[in-house]
């Protein structure tokens, strides 16, 4: 029932930016925390920031000062402004987000199809 759709991916040269953007629907009751994963070609999936539900961020150290991140709840949206891109930024960017569907049920992970980003040098 529940769907996280990415939005904004696309290809920007080196020190460009790009705006990514996540929104859940569905059955939802409550979402805890959101956050962006990125998985570039042989390399593992890793987090690139999160946000929990009283909007405290994290960032992995590779993005930190250039990325930020931003959620709306009224709008169950989760955001990601990427700004001075390089290109080892390049990867497929997924949403994910831990969400209470509804009173009665628990928590689950959920996560979007993913967006490619593309940095050219």
């Amino acid at each position: 029932q529940v769907q996280l759709v990415e939005s904004g991916g696309g290809l920007v040269q080196a020190g460009g930016s790009l705006r990514l953007s996540c929104a859940a629907s569905g059955s939802i009751f409550s979402i805890n925390s959101m956050g962006w994963y990125r998985q570039a070609p042989g390399k593992q999936r890793e987090l690139v920031a999160g946000i929990t539900s009283s909007s405290s961020a994290y960032y992995t150290d590779s993005v930190r000062g250039r990325f930020t991140i931003s959620r709306d709840n009224a709008k169950n949206t989760v955001n990601l402004q990427m700004n001075s891109l390089k290109p080892e930024d390049t990867a497929v960017y997924y949403c994910n987000a831990v969400i209470r569907s509804s009173s009665r049920s628990g928590m689950s992970d959920y996560w979007g199809q993913g967006t490619q980003v593309t940095v050219s040098s």
